[in-house]
């Protein structure tokens, strides 16, 4: 009977040391701030394709998912009341929503209208200013429907749905869009994404969209530039979006789509964009398809970082799409943290490992069954329900701390890291604050010793995102700090010495 009561006994004490974190060696971290890496420029989500009705919902529950998404806000126990998003992504339309129908695209909620009739969108515009969101972005899926090839705002037979004598109609037409959003918003796009996904064929009638090859790209964004330039407009041309990674760095099974780091930033190609005024110094990519497993997209990563070659790389867009090698599926709604701490996995790598200077989620405002939103609500057009996610907190895990000019600081893990499933990650802003950032997939806590010396001691905060709390804030003694299972934690504090 003594041994079956000890044995117990050192079953419960094995329990209560694992619910509360390591036990006994915690992992130990040191940051140096002073060994930089990239400079961050935003954090961002998109309103397709929600937001055209959602913004014309009730004042109380439009205005809700504003501050979820743009909030910098507290209550009064220090409470976040959004995530910040330090910048908003706007579809420009190509006008399938005048043709109904006849568009050719079934869902009336992937249609979109002519910007001057985006009051939905508008609405969302000005809610982001007015929250103090600092950047913004248009996109075009597809040029508008008067001038493309087949009328419509997706391609026949997989072939660029606008021929070259239509590429000054289009940078006209960005340009009254800019100048007319400016008029009724007082927004002015920091940028214009003329190309979305070029490398996909873009003809089954799905959504808007216009396949290009890197000779089509480097033409229309050639004209737009010009355009721009002589309007003396202040914003510039961000390229290419390329539908996976790979494609800026390998030809992949797409020759004249692909090498688009060299195709446009290379002064010897016959493409290249560099030199154009109005052409933003930095390319974009999405992440889809590049996820998993994780040895995979660290290698990917690697191959781009190499790559670059000093050119800013944005991850300008991604949700779980795919069965991602049976790690998590893309399909059906994940309002927790399995969905959560898989979106932080990408983050983390596509930050430390390729470099990224900004990270950017599709769908903020989501009706439908997929790992896409950051909110969902229900598909009506005038009112509905709505929900927050563990997605959309998690990302405020970054976005709401780590802001435009934050530099990325080395981290190293010297011990403890044996079979642990941790990401750690650390930026210091312009405001002189450090954060941390610490994503636990264990299924246990995490005990760490962090050594840096440049915060303030007393000067601690950390804001824990789990499946019971959403940026919940706490005070942090120095010393040891457990980290909760399945929890994605930011730290922040003052830098001594400003």
């Amino acid at each position: 009977m003594k041994i079956l009561r000890c044995l117990l006994l050192l079953f419960l004490w094995l329990q209560t040391a694992a619910a509360q974190g390591s036990g006994s060696a915690p992992m130990r971290v040191s940051i140096d701030i002073h060994q930089t890496a990239q400079t961050i420029r935003n954090f961002a989500a998109s309103d397709a394709w929600s937001c055209q009705f959602v913004g014309n919902w009730p004042e109380q529950k439009k205005n809700q998912l504003a501050d979820w998404l743009f909030s910098t806000d507290t209550t009064a126990n220090g409470q976040p009341k959004g995530i910040g998003l330090s910048m908003w992504r706007f579809n420009i339309g190509a006008g399938s929503t005048r043709q109904g129908d006849s568009s050719g695209i079934k869902d009336e909620w992937r249609r979109a209208a002519d910007w001057e009739k985006q009051a939905g969108q508008l609405w969302f515009l000005q809610a982001a200013k007015k929250r103090g969101v600092p950047q913004f972005l248009g996109f075009l899926n597809s040029p508008p429907v008067q001038f493309t090839s087949n009328g419509k705002a997706f391609a026949s037979k997989g072939q660029c749905n606008i021929n070259p004598d239509k590429y000054t109609a289009v940078a006209d037409f960005l340009r009254a869009v800019i100048t007319g959003v400016r008029k009724i918003t007082g927004v002015t796009f920091n940028y214009i994404s003329p190309v979305n996904e070029p490398q996909w064929d873009w003809s089954d009638g799905g959504q808007e969209g216009c396949p290009y090859n890197n000779e089509q790209i480097y033409g229309l964004t050639k004209k737009i530039s010009e355009t721009f330039t002589a309007a003396k407009l202040p914003t510039k041309i961000l390229i290419a979006e390329a539908g996976k990674i790979n494609y800026l760095y390998a030809k992949e099974d797409k020759p004249e789509k692909g090498m688009q780091i060299n195709a446009f930033f290379d002064v010897h190609s016959p493409t290249y964009l560099g030199h154009l005024p109005a052409v933003y110094h930095g390319i974009a990519a999405h992440s889809y398809f590049t996820t998993s497993p994780a040895d995979t997209a660290v290698a990917i990563r690697k191959r781009l970082a190499a790559a670059l070659n000093g050119l800013e790389f944005w991850q300008s867009e991604y949700c779980i799409l795919g069965g991602n090698e049976g790690e998590i599926n893309g399909d059906k709604v994940d309002t927790g943290m399995d969905a959560a701490l898989y979106m932080a996995h990408v983050i983390h790598h596509d930050l430390t490992v390729a470099n990224a200077v900004a990270w950017q989620w599709w769908l903020a405002i989501s009706p439908y069954n997929y790992k896409d939103g950051l909110i969902y609500i229900d598909k009506n057009k005038t009112d509905g329900s709505y929900q927050d996610t563990k997605m959309l907190w998690v990302l405020g895990n970054y976005s709401r701390f780590v802001r435009p000019g934050a530099q990325r600081v080395a981290v190293k893990i010297t011990d403890g890291m044996e079979k642990k499933k941790v990401y750690i990650s650390a930026f210091k802003n312009i405001n002189h604050t450090l954060n941390i950032i610490i994503v636990n997939s264990d299924q246990t806590a995490v005990d760490i010793n962090f050594d840096c010396a440049a915060l303030q001691s007393g000067s601690i905060r950390s804001y824990t995102t789990s499946a019971k709390e959403s940026l919940q804030p706490a005070s942090v003694s120095s010393g040891r700090i457990s980290i909760p299972a399945r929890a994605v934690v930011t730290l922040t504090g003052n830098i001594q010495n400003k």
